[in-house]
């Protein structure tokens, strides 16, 4: 880009002044002004994209950018604002060839891509992506969260812990460098030795706001919840559009108090600042949907979603909370975003099961299978896919949901040095029941309802008790291998006969407890082991607080009815293909029911990037 003159440069940062202080329509105007006077200045026509974007106008937005392309062909912002701009219209094809070369001289590029790839469990493009900044050392902590993302998904923790040690090691006075280290430590699960590294970082000057983020993530890891709410406040203090400390400080809100009002009072204090800003409206929208107000996260996007030009990032969004209550508004909102963009791969998600609940069986099967094309192990849309088999009494969904076959209960064994499975489960209880919220509220974006999850990933636990429970899982989790064999379908043809964990929680419902039914989109193997449970669940009379599958998460039509139903028993494990639908009836006891759930992901996958 040529240089601009110095009474350009003063009226740029006048722009720039403006547009940090959310003020796009001043903004927007006083852009259109320079376009007007310097049409062919490219970071002019960027920016006023930027502003006709904000404002819903994409078509606009890409003219703009387009323009400015063709006069600068390799000027990067605008390759990486052309890129974001399509990529979030789900025009993927057309974004990634830009963003991939923007990202080899902007880190912004290089996170919106690593971001994209990680969220698309593509790690190994991730990591291409990331990794040369990260090397360097020029990665703030967006991009280095999305680094350590990519490692740990391929199961590279220690080399991700181990690099950004060197980093920090080479660099002992750079609290940029020990920030990085205090990401990884805590996506390790190493919340001590996280916290202590942030606490470095914050003493020696580095007060960002992406270190108060991180510093409140190890203090949740550690269940300091309190210092978690000061840490989070600080860090929207410095940015409050950080979406992530937003959602963060809404969850621990909520299981404080139970009360979406009080969870999403400061993102309504941001959003009276920076009203255009969609991620935030999504983000209260999702919170409130979240705290199981469908109807609430509807309404909080209607006036946007009203205007013709809405994103389809918030259409989509208002269209998942519809879909809870009104699945032909959900259909709308999902038509109206693919108008927009074709390519939308999430509004083509919401578009098969809006389907699937206005009674469209045949239309939602041929938009799913054109979306598992694309992604086969997605257990979403497989669960939509056999779904709409079962509606239109496809004999496929039989072979795919045999659950008599696949849904496998084991008892398992007393591992060393326990002598008794009522001793173990016992000492696992103890250990469990210090890991739950002590206020009783659910977490948010769970199935549970009347309960409480834990936060960390029990693989990683130092409790002896619970590590000695997930070494007793290695033979069950090996036998059912064995047992489901291997063929083509998504189940069996990813079966090498290895495996590792993906993610694991305990869950502790109380009286009229429940999980709503539901699947583990970026699962493989899921399952439940049943630590403790109430005695009204002996009473083989009724299928109280009993694992069911069957019946689909959204609406139907007609609507389907549980298929098969398994009562637990302590010491029981059940495993099962990650797109079956599944959940659990209500009780009423005044014991709690406890549980150990995990997902498996075939490990040979996913070593050899």
């Amino acid at each position: 880009m040529s240089s601009l003159s110095p009474a350009m440069l003063d009226a740029m940062r006048r722009i720039n002044a403006l547009l940090q202080a959310g003020d796009i329509r001043v903004a927007h105007d006083q852009l259109e002004a320079l376009v007007e006077q310097h049409p062919d200045v490219v970071e002019v026509l960027r920016l006023l994209a930027g502003t006709k974007q904000a404002f819903g106008d994409i078509d606009g937005a890409e003219v703009l950018l387009r323009k400015a392309l063709a006069i600068d062909p390799n000027w990067t912002p605008t390759l990486a604002t052309l890129g974001e701009l399509l990529l979030s219209n789900g025009r993927s094809s057309d974004a990634e060839p830009l963003l991939q070369r923007a990202a080899q001289r902007l880190p912004r590029a290089a996170l919106v891509l690593a971001r994209y790839y990680n969220d698309g469990q593509r790690p190994t493009e991730a990591l291409a992506i990331a990794a040369p900044l990260c090397v360097l050392g020029q990665a703030d902590a967006e991009l280095v969260t999305q680094h350590v993302a990519a490692l740990v998904t391929l199961g590279r923790h220690d080399e991700a812990i181990a690099f950004y040690r060197r980093l920090a090691d080479v660099s002992p006075d750079n609290p940029a460098a020990t920030h990085a280290l205090a990401i990884v430590l805590d996506a390790a699960n190493l919340h001590t030795e996280a916290e202590r590294a942030v606490c470095s970082a914050l003493i020696h000057g580095h007060k960002t706001a992406a270190v108060h983020f991180t510093h409140a993530r190890s203090l949740i890891g550690l269940g300091d919840f309190d210092r978690a709410e000061d840490a989070l406040r600080d860090s929207l203090q410095l940015d409050p559009r950080l979406v992530d400390a937003q959602t963060h400080l809404a969850r621990l809100i909520w299981m404080r108090t139970g009360d979406s009002s009080q969870a999403t009072a400061i993102l309504d204090q941001a959003l009276l600042r920076f009203a255009s800003d969609d991620a935030l409206w999504a983000a209260k929208a999702a919170i409130l949907q979240g705290a199981g107000e469908a109807r609430s996260a509807y309404a909080c996007l209607a006036e946007q979603t009203a205007h013709a030009q809405a994103p389809p990032t918030l259409l989509v969004r208002a269209g998942l909370a519809a879909l809870e209550f009104d699945p032909a508004t959900s259909l709308a909102l999902a038509e109206r975003a693919l108008r927009i963009s074709s390519a939308n791969t999430a509004a083509r998600n919401l578009l098969v099961a809006a389907l699937l609940g206005v009674g469209d069986a045949r239309g939602a099967l041929i938009h799913c299978d054109a979306l598992l094309a694309g992604a086969p192990d997605d257990q979403y849309l497989i669960a939509l896919q056999t779904t709409a088999w079962r509606l239109l009494g496809d004999a496929r969904h039989d072979e795919l949901c045999d659950y008599a076959q696949l849904a496998w209960p084991q008892q398992l064994q007393v591992p060393s040095p326990w002598t008794d499975l009522a001793s173990f489960f016992a000492d696992v209880k103890r250990s469990l029941e210090r890991l739950h919220n002590p206020h009783g509220h659910p977490l948010l974006f769970q199935s549970l309802r009347h309960g409480t999850e834990t936060t960390d990933d029990l693989t990683r636990s130092t409790d002896p008790a619970i590590q000695a429970l997930f070494k007793t899982f290695d033979s069950p989790i090996r036998d059912y291998l064995t047992h489901i064999g291997h063929g083509s379908d998504p189940l069996r043809r990813r079966n090498n006969g290895s495996y590792r964990f993906n993610g694991s929680w305990s869950v502790r419902l109380r009286t009229s407890g429940y999980h709503n039914n539901h699947v583990h989109p970026r699962g493989w193997i899921s399952s439940a082991c049943y630590i403790d449970l109430p005695d009204s669940m002996a009473n083989i009379t009724t299928d109280d607080g009993c694992l069911t599958f069957g019946v689909p998460g959204i609406a139907t039509t007609p609507t389907l009815h549980a298929e098969h139903v398994i009562r637990p028993e302590i010491g029981m494990l059940v495993l099962f293909p990650s797109y079956f639908w599944h959940g659990t009836v209500p009780f009423t006891s005044d014991r709690t029911r406890l549980t150990v759930a995990f997902d498996v992901l075939p490990s040979a996958n996913w070593e050899h990037p």
